[in-house]
């Protein structure tokens, strides 16, 4: 479904010759297409799941705040600008983030309903927000918002 998106999205952006689109959403899909290809050396002749290409597209984001802070430091803001256009096009196929504040409450609930007490139970913890708000919440922030609790426990 999302492939189906992205690939329609493509087409869309090139009859409206939307040169930035049609470089990002080309970029997508060549990460797409070489995570099938992985998958199909292992035996998975389906290719990906959305789950998998929102965690591409994620890993993309990720990519480009980090090109931008070292093209910020370089003062190189044309590229910075670039990166941010392509984190802008990349963020249309993902789910909203959810914010800080968020984030710390869902980690809080978690907690209570898991009965974590300490750090040896941050694997479960992290493996069922994962379940839960995949592509929307920033993994990263989480784990350090668990740590600070848990380790303050």
């Amino acid at each position: 479904m999302l492939r189906k998106e992205i690939s329609q999205a493509l087409t869309s952006a090139m009859k409206a010759k939307k040169s930035e689109s049609v470089s990002t959403l080309r970029l997508i899909l060549a990460a797409v297409k070489d995570r099938d290809i992985a998958h199909r050396s292992a035996g998975d002749s389906d290719g990906i799941s959305d789950e998998e290409i929102m965690k591409v597209l994620q890993t993309m984001v990720k990519q480009r705040q980090e090109s931008i802070k070292l093209y910020q430091q370089g003062n190189r803001l044309e590229l910075a600008e670039k990166e941010a256009i392509e984190i802008n096009i990349i963020q249309d196929f993902l789910p909203e983030q959810l914010s800080e504040e968020e984030i710390g409450k869902i980690v809080r609930s978690s907690i209570s309903e898991l009965g974590a007490k300490n750090l040896k139970d941050m694997g479960r913890l992290m493996a069922h927000l994962r379940e839960r708000y995949a592509g929307s919440m920033d993994f990263g922030r989480a784990s350090s918002i668990l740590k600070e609790i848990l380790g303050g426990a």
